[in-house]
């Protein structure tokens, strides 16, 4: 048997559940904060619940922490006393290695001690051990949630935990001058999908207004053609190698093998963009990539999912499907071209 703390965004943790529930039979949940963040109880052991998590990994469930220690919260320092004697039981999971420090709380909780001061504390445990503190590109995570009365501390590798960030939450900087916040799911899904868009050359953006894609594309040294009968933002002029066709997508002809990216973020209903992204599967190269957003536009996401699966698969091999952080009522598709 293994516990386990999930989250998923909010409103979708009972999709993630009922994916879990198909992955590992016999797997019993508890919320913790409603609708994002719960305890799953697992019959088999934690190395097979991982491997069975990693071997189809849930589309809704966006991270992931064993429970290694439970620890009933006092609202002291023996808070702190404890999480530091987990680390130094833990010692040689830490020693040597880059290790992060993630702490969560729900707003209930009665673990008074903020997260900054949390990790100030641990940090210094863990340089005592023999590990470097670090924020960024960690070797292993000690993740705790903070729920109501207990701790619920763990520790693995990023990839265990599907995410680098404090419960998946990845979180970017606004530029000065950006266009849109569309711009960051398309830089989420570089980082989740392992992509690198400077590897492509030549990108089409389907229902591409006001542009916050097509702007990172452009930065990233594509040429990008753009596809919407409304204005784009009117700094992407500036790019010699930014077409702007002002047109529905159903009204345009393109050139044959043209494009080796497809990328589309538009609110149309799932079966309308399915049947507009397969019109316009002739535009791209052989092994072309896509990602694309699908509007969860009724109360049955996951038949929803199967049903746009089913039918862009006509075309596309789907090689991943997640909701993202930075998506909300969507989830977002990686495809490669048949």
């Amino acid at each position: 048997m293994s516990q386990w703390i999930g989250t998923a965004n909010q409103k979708y943790a009972s999709y993630a559940m009922e994916e879990l529930r198909r992955i590992i039979p016999g797997a019993s949940f508890a919320q913790l904060a409603a609708g994002e963040v719960f305890l799953m109880t697992s019959p088999i052991a934690k190395t097979d619940t991982l491997s069975a998590i990693l071997r189809q990994e849930p589309i809704f469930l966006r991270h992931i922490q064993p429970v290694d220690r439970l620890i009933e919260i006092c609202g002291s320092a023996n808070d702190l006393d404890e999480l530091s004697a987990m680390i130094r039981h833990s010692r040689l999971a830490f020693e040597g290695k880059r290790a992060a420090v993630h702490i969560r709380r729900s707003s209930k909780s009665a673990f008074h001690y903020s997260a900054s001061d949390t990790k100030g504390i641990l940090d210094a445990v863990l340089e005592e051990i023999g590990a470097e503190p670090v924020v960024q590109q960690p070797d292993i995570i000690l993740s705790i949630y903070a729920a109501a009365d207990f701790l619920y501390a763990g520790f693995g590798a990023p990839r265990d935990m599907l995410s680098d960030w404090p419960g998946g939450a990845v979180r970017f900087q606004r530029e000065e001058g950006q266009i849109s916040r569309a711009k960051f799911k398309l830089l989420e899904a570089e980082r989740s999908f392992s992509l690198q868009y400077a590897s492509f050359r030549r990108a089409l953006d389907v229902g591409a207004a006001p542009g916050g894609w097509t702007s990172l594309l452009l930065e990233r040294g594509l040429s990008v053609t753009s596809i919407d009968p409304a204005e784009m933002h009117e700094s992407l002029s500036a790019y010699p190698t930014f077409t702007h066709v002002k047109k529905n997508a159903s009204e345009v002809k393109l050139k044959e093998a043209a494009f080796d990216l497809l990328v589309c973020d538009m609110s149309w209903s799932p079966m309308l963009m399915c049947r507009l992204i397969l019109d316009l599967q002739y535009a791209l190269t052989r092994d072309a990539t896509a990602i694309i957003t699908v509007k969860l536009m009724h109360r049955k996401p996951l038949q929803t999912i199967r049903e746009v699966k089913e039918r862009l698969e006509t075309g596309f091999r789907l090689l991943k499907a997640k909701q993202l952080f930075h998506n909300r009522e969507e989830v977002t598709f990686h495809l490669q071209r048949k």
